[in-house]
């Protein structure tokens, strides 16, 4: 893949203090300050991270709803607040699909740039399209990305569409434009609509008390000489905190690598969020967050139908997303794109990213792990198809739907049966708007079985069978009704990503990081670890290779690594003397080697940190933005890790 580099300026900086040059707390103490906001730059990309905030919101609301108490009556307020209000929403809420409750759903998020100053009459752009996808029935989040710069057709309303950048289509046709668009370019139907602006950002940040980031190296850009296209960032590496201000230049850094790895740090710092939501919060810091990103309608929702979104509705969707595992937060790529200022991607990559994020692999975290161990991964799959009778009813009216949906089964290998006493293939109505996957609760399996068929139909429910069906049964341990919702033919099932295991790429550390963490030593008053082995293609970083600096009132200390494997690669090891940070709360996995307990945290398939605490310290391995490091080379640089000899 070929993606547009970009030279900026860059310098190393003191090793010692936060980064930052403001003092932190850790969330057990959290601390409120008011920033003041300055003009945005040319560049502003303040409304990328908030592409998620439907979700994070309603995680806010869903938490403290029972502790809320006196909050009940303001919450009922929370959706009128967060309602359409502009013309362009409000006109494009009308092409989104109606939400079922219960259901899978999924939203557009547009976060688009509205400038100041001289450039206010300027078209404001797209920078961030996003769709976000909640699934109750799996308890997962998807998210799927698309460059700015992709080449697709625009589609606008009532107009001839026109092949140019994806973020093209909001500047040419507002809301409308874009939806139609990423509807033509997916198929996917989209049920809500999500517009946010940079206004609030940095307010939103600074009201939850800044984020914790695990920041992977050093972030510097001077911009005091002159024209200068990218914004002023001073981040140093090492997991800290960050404000309104550092997030924002945080996740829209992008002049010396790659909107590719933007995207990644959009998407970890919308993982971030999560993680500190989930670790701790105040309930009385809601109306604040609220009140930030409602002011000036910041951010405004379309709900198909166009309904304004209800308290209930943002209740469950709080819930939802505050049980989700890390691990069950799926991110589908584009792969096989090509260009520089412009991106090109086959249809046939853009289908895949598309079936990988509508139907997302939720043992992949388990899988890989085993994987990873030398185990064999323990799949839950239910019965296999050949073992799953199946009767197939019309339930839409359309001549031949039944037929269509039986061959297709039939062709992974579900045996069809025929009605009992030779009955036509017909339901008792052809009134079914949604497919009806029914189990005999009679027959073991049958409700697991029910639900692999309910993801072949897409928008499926799943229920026993009732009575006024089953005298055609005929002994089918399911019976598939067929409703509009059928288009003919079945969706793939999720594709098996597990990676194969191989040998750690690791070599031994040579000596490079002892002397590191020799200058460092009396600086803490915890026992440091020095790696015995790295990845095997990797050399501590130029410009920053380790850094010793106070979180809140806790010492840490940080190893940056870069591997030549990637162009924006780098890896760290963390050591601090905070034995609980909110990014080590609910491991996907814990091991034991040795007598030493590590916890694993997953991306996907991919193993993003695994951690080991000792002594009241913790300690642990990060992967690079791509997660380019491997199941086996993670696992082993955490096991190699050795107490610093005094």
């Amino acid at each position: 893949m070929r993606t547009t580099l970009k030279r900026g300026i860059g310098r190393g900086a003191a090793l010692n203090g936060d980064g930052n040059g403001r003092a932190i707390l850790p969330p057990t103490s959290p601390a409120f300050t008011i920033y003041r906001q300055p003009e945005p730059s040319r560049r502003s990309l303040a409304g990328l991270v908030l592409k998620g905030f439907l979700w994070l919101l309603a995680g806010i609301v869903g938490v403290f709803v029972s502790l809320a108490g006196g909050y009940y009556l303001w919450l009922h307020e929370v959706p009128t607040a967060l309602r359409a209000v502009s013309r362009d929403v409000v006109k494009a809420q009308k092409h989104l699909g109606i939400p079922i409750a219960g259901k899978p759903t999924i939203a557009l998020v547009i976060g688009y740039d509205k400038r100041k100053g001289k450039e206010a009459d300027l078209t404001s752009r797209s920078d961030t399209i996003m769709l976000i996808r909640s699934d109750p029935e799996t308890n997962s989040i998807s998210m799927m990305s698309f460059p700015r710069d992709l080449q697709v057709l625009n589609y606008c309303p009532g107009h001839s569409p026109v092949l140019d950048r994806i973020n093209a289509a909001y500047s040419m046709c507002g809301a409308a434009g874009t939806l139609d668009t990423v509807k033509h370019l997916t198929g996917i139907n989209v049920n809500y609509l999500i517009t946010v602006n940079f206004a609030g950002f940095k307010q939103v940040v600074d009201k939850v008390g800044g984020v914790w980031v695990d920041v992977d190296r050093r972030y510097f850009n001077n911009n005091t000489t002159g024209y200068d296209r990218y914004a002023t960032i001073n981040l140093q590496p090492g997991y800290q905190k960050l404000n309104g201000r550092d997030a924002l230049d945080y996740v829209r850094f992008r002049h010396t690598d790659s909107d590719l790895y933007r995207l990644a740090r959009q998407q970890l710092f919308i993982r971030a969020m999560k993680e500190q939501i989930s670790h701790s919060f105040l309930p009385i810091s809601i109306p604040r967050i609220v009140g930030a990103i409602t002011k000036n309608h910041n951010v405004q929702i379309g709900a198909g139908g166009g309904k304004t979104v209800d308290f209930d509705t943002i209740k469950s969707y709080g819930f939802a997303a505050y049980k989700t595992p890390s691990g069950h937060i799926f991110t589908s790529t584009i792969q096989g794109l090509t260009g520089q200022n412009e991106l090109a991607a086959p249809q046939s990559d853009i289908d895949a990213a598309v079936q990988d994020f509508l139907n997302p692999d939720v043992q992949a975290p388990e899988k890989a792990g085993a994987v990873a161990l030398g185990k064999k991964p323990h799949v839950k799959s239910g019965p296999s198809a050949s073992t799953v009778p199946v009767l197939i009813l019309n339930g839409n009216g359309v001549s031949g739907s039944a037929t269509t949906a039986g061959a297709a089964l039939q062709a992974k290998g579900y045996p069809i049966i025929l009605p009992a006493n030779g009955a036509p293939a017909n339901a008792p109505s052809w009134n079914y708007a949604r497919t009806k996957i029914y189990f005999d609760p009679r027959q073991p399996s049958a409700q697991p079985a029910a639900k692999r068929l309910a993801i072949l139909f897409g928008q499926a429910d799943v229920g026993p069978i009732p009575a006024t069906i089953k005298p055609l049964q005929n002994g089918a341990m399911e019976i598939v009704v067929v409703g509009a919702t059928y288009a003919g033919k079945l969706a793939p099932a999720p594709r098996d990503q597990t990676p194969t295991r191989h040998p750690p790429d690791v070599r031994a550390d040579g000596g490079t990081s002892l002397p590191l963490l020799r200058q460092v030593r009396k600086k803490v008053r915890f026992q440091l670890m020095v790696p015995s082995q790295i990845e095997g293609h990797s050399r501590p970083d130029l410009e920053v290779p380790v850094r010793s600096y106070w979180i809140g009132k806790h010492r840490a200390v940080r190893l940056v690594y870069k591997t030549s494997l990637d162009v924006a690669g780098y890896w760290g090891i963390e050591e601090t003397d905070w034995p609980d940070p909110p990014l080590l709360d609910k491991p996907n996995r814990t091991i034991v080697r040795n007598g030493r307990r590590f916890d694993l945290f997953f991306n996907g398939v991919h193993l993003h940190v695994i951690a080991l605490r000792e002594k009241n310290a913790s300690y642990w391995v990060t992967n690079t933005l791509l997660n380019t490091l491997s199941n086996e080379t993670m696992i082993a640089i955490a096991k190699g890790l050795r107490p610093l000899s005094r």
